[in-house]
């Protein structure tokens, strides 16, 4: 079970960690051209862009629970249908939202302020990247696809071809075509059409009689269909949940003062890299719990919940003492603002206990995935974030003050641990 479990959650690892290097990327090399605005551009287009696939990002979520039940029935026939399935919806919606690119874009950017040429820029970059959105989406379904068939590393070579190929093409655009942000556009358009001729190699290759054409009437089937979309809007409305709790930490800190947000928005950035080694983790728990649960072995299902959990202490652990000793280093390397930094010990311990209050959210995740378990990781989502996140920084804001929205945040992740873990043992049944 080990095995299995490192075998899918390292290339996982190594897949999240690929993602925040390539934005990195991206912005340094704005950053050194003879004008700020092109930094503007790329972070206001990237916001869009960001919470678009982050809504969508039930396509590979409900693909791998599926994929993964399939897989461990010896569904042949339905591993084909629902490799197709996942494939024909994501890219529908890849196509809808070309389609609705300028209605889109009137809306985000009605919400969006900054000067006329940030604004320009980034409306350009914005017009050329939503032309990637199909590939982008249909790499979801691969990824959720490779994932239920327990076979994690080639999202993890697809994911370092994409990156790769963008970071080459930024430079070539860039540097060798004197291009701006549009350049960055371009590259990002591209880089993910190649990761989508990648990922279609694979699955021909690799999995050759899966991809055999199938009757389009069996791929539409009313009954699955129906499954598939109620599964993949519980999913849908629990991540606008979770975005929403974000979105108001925030914004919150934001209303605290410039100090605050900038201290926030720092301290939040060690949650993410936790989340980066956890998310490893819970996919290799999607898979597994959805193959347990297709091949109707509950002592198998039992027993990855047991090793998730130790491999999930030991991170947490980890990373609570790499943070509990090294904060302020890792703070040196994020920002050169000594005031900040030392106003961020103010908040030190909260950022220690992070990873013990949310590493059992995330291996939950995991497992509810791949149970398919939607409707109750929806309402785990909205009693945390409506029972408890929001009454908890209402009703201590008034006590401790700037510290309520660590308090509240620690709080909405335990609790959706806890409201897990009690569903579960009625699931695990």
């Amino acid at each position: 079970m080990n095995r299995q479990i490192l075998r899918l959650a390292v290339p996982n690892i190594v897949t999240n960690i690929t993602v925040p290097l390539l934005g990195l990327v991206d912005l340094a090399l704005m950053g050194h051209l003879d004008d700020p605005v092109y930094i503007g551009a790329i972070a206001l287009g990237s916001i869009i862009f960001n919470l678009l696939y982050t809504g969508f990002g039930f396509l590979r979520m409900g693909t791998t629970g599926f994929t993964a039940q399939m897989f461990g029935a010896g569904d042949d026939l339905g591993l084909r249908l629902m490799l197709w399935r996942s494939i024909l919806i994501a890219g529908g919606i890849g196509v809808l939202m070309v389609m609705l690119q300028k209605p889109m874009e009137i809306l985000a950017f009605s919400f969006l302020s900054g000067s006329d040429d940030v604004l320009k820029l980034a409306e350009d970059y914005y017009r050329i990247r939503i032309w990637a959105a199909p590939a982008t989406l249909i790499l979801y379904a691969f990824y959720g696809w490779f994932l239920g068939m327990q076979d994690s590393k080639p999202p993890m070579i697809i994911a370092i071809s994409i990156n790769l190929i963008n970071i080459a093409l930024n430079f070539a655009f860039v540097y060798g075509l004197q291009m701006t942000s549009n350049g960055v556009a371009l590259a990002t358009l591209i880089a993910q059409y190649s990761g989508l001729a990648i990922a279609s190699a694979f699955v021909v290759f690799k999995y050759g009689d899966y991809a055999k054409s199938i009757p389009v009437k069996l791929i539409l089937k009313a009954s699955e269909l129906r499954r598939f979309f109620r599964v993949n809007t519980d999913i849908f409305f629990r991540t606008i949940a979770l975005m929403l709790t974000f979105t108001f930490f925030t914004a919150v800190s934001a209303k605290m003062g410039d100090d605050i947000l900038a201290v926030n928005s720092l301290l939040i950035q060690f949650f993410f890299i936790f989340s980066y080694f956890a998310d490893g983790f819970a996919f290799a728990g999607e898979a597994l719990a959805g193959k347990a649960f297709g091949a109707r072995n509950k002592e198998m299902l039992n027993k990855t919940v047991r090793y998730l959990f130790v491999w999930g202490w030991m991170s947490a652990l980890l990373f609570s003492l790499i943070y509990y000793l090294g904060s302020k280093q890792l703070l040196n390397i994020l920002t050169d603002n000594q005031e900040i930094i030392i106003m961020a010990q103010d908040y030190h311990l909260w950022v220690v206990i992070l990873p013990l209050t949310t590493f059992a959210a995330f291996a939950w995740d995991g497992v509810f995935i791949g149970l398919t378990a939607s409707r109750q990781m929806l309402v785990v989502m909205l009693i945390s974030t409506f029972g408890f996140f929001l009454p908890a920084y209402y009703l201590s804001a008034d006590y401790i003050y700037d510290h309520s929205l660590w308090f509240a945040m620690n709080l909405f992740m335990a609790m959706r641990s806890v409201l897990m873990w009690l569903f579960s043992r009625n699931i695990l049944r």
